[in-house]
C-alpha cells in the first residue's frame, strides 16, 4: 500500500502570526515557525535560520514605535515561502559587505545564500515585506514488495 506523507496530501497551507517589533518578537517568530514547521513535517533548516534573519531585520531596520510586524509562512507545493511585513516602506533592504571586523550586517547575505530566492514586495504605504523561498525535495516512501 501507497501512503502519501501529510506534507503531500495538503498542496498549500499557510500560518500568519503578528508580533511585536522587539527583540522578544523576533525570537518568538523564530519558536514559532519552527513549531510550525515540525507539525507540517517540513524540515526545519534552513528555513528557522531565514525566519530569525527577517524578523530581526524587521524589529532592527523597520520597527515603528506602536507598531507590529507580521510573520507568514506559505507552503505551496515544494516550496516554502517566508515573509516579513514591517511598516518601514521607505527603508528597502540591501546586501551589502561589511567590513570584516563589523559585528553586524551580515543579515541580508545570510539570506541571499541559504534561500532559492529572496525579494522585497512594496505594499500600501507605510508596509514592506521581504519574503524569502526555499525548495524542499519532499520524502520518498519506499515500497516494500
Amino acid at each position: 500500500m501507497n501512503q502519501k506523507s501529510p506534507a503531500l496530501t495538503a498542496s498549500v497551507r499557510n500560518f500568519t502570526v503578528q508580533l511585536s517589533s522587539t527583540p522578544r518578537g523576533a525570537r518568538l517568530a523564530r519558536l514559532l515557525a519552527t513549531e510550525q514547521l515540525r507539525s507540517w513535517g517540513l524540515p526545519l533548516d534552513p528555513a528557522r535560520q531565514l525566519v530569525a534573519e527577517l524578523a530581526s531585520n524587521a524589529v532592527a531596520h523597520g520597527r515603528v514605535p506602536g507598531r507590529d510586524f507580521r510573520l507568514t509562512l506559505y507552503v505551496v507545493g515544494d516550496t516554502l515561502r517566508v515573509e516579513v511585513t514591517d511598516t518601514r516602506g521607505e527603508r528597502l533592504p540591501r546586501p551589502q559587505t561589511p567590513a570584516l571586523d563589523a559585528e553586524s550586517g551580515r543579515g541580508l547575505l545570510l539570506v541571499e545564500s541559504l534561500a532559492d530566492r529572496w525579494g522585497v514586495a512594496e505594499e500600501r504605504f507605510p508596509r514592506k515585506t521581504v519574503w524569502a523561498e526555499l525548495r524542499f525535495t519532499p520524502p520518498r516512501h519506499h515500497i516494500v514488495h
